[in-house]
């Protein structure tokens, strides 16, 4: 499969997340449906890394790339805490499409971080989305 197919896939099952958590979160605390969710992905997603016997590579992780990844997580961590408040507090079919305002944001540190080149149509492209999403976000 190609990147485009993953994409697609990624996008279906985020869908399901949301879906998801906002069904679980009626009596839970957001914070702990986080947590709930996080330790069955941990769980989950370390199973496939040694299903497909990659754990053998995690001590050759390069210095390069461990403070990185690091960050990641605990990015990652911070936007599922304020996804899942968010969450809770509204509704799904406005909190998802504002989500996706880190679109334009990543294309905006992309160009600034990763010296990513970006086209007219790119730019474009990402105002339109990212004005979709603020119109569904605050449509009534």
């Amino acid at each position: 499969m190609n990147w485009f197919i993953y994409t697609l896939l990624a996008a279906f099952t985020a869908a399901l997340t949301t879906l998801f958590a906002k069904l679980g979160m009626k009596e839970v605390n957001s914070n702990l449906a986080t947590a709930v969710r996080t330790t069955i992905a941990l769980i989950f997603i370390w199973g496939i890394v040694f299903l497909k016997g990659v754990h053998k590579q995690v001590l050759s992780i390069p210095q390069s790339s461990l403070l990185p990844l690091i960050l990641c997580g605990v990015a990652s961590g911070f936007s599922m805490l304020f996804y899942y408040k968010a969450l809770q507090l509204g509704n799904a079919s406005q909190v998802a499409p504002l989500d996706k305002l880190s679109l334009l944001i990543t294309i905006i540190l992309a160009i600034f971080i990763l010296k990513e080149k970006v086209s007219l149509s790119i730019i474009f492209g990402a105002v339109l989305m990212s004005l979709g999403a603020i119109l569904i976000g605050f449509g009534k």
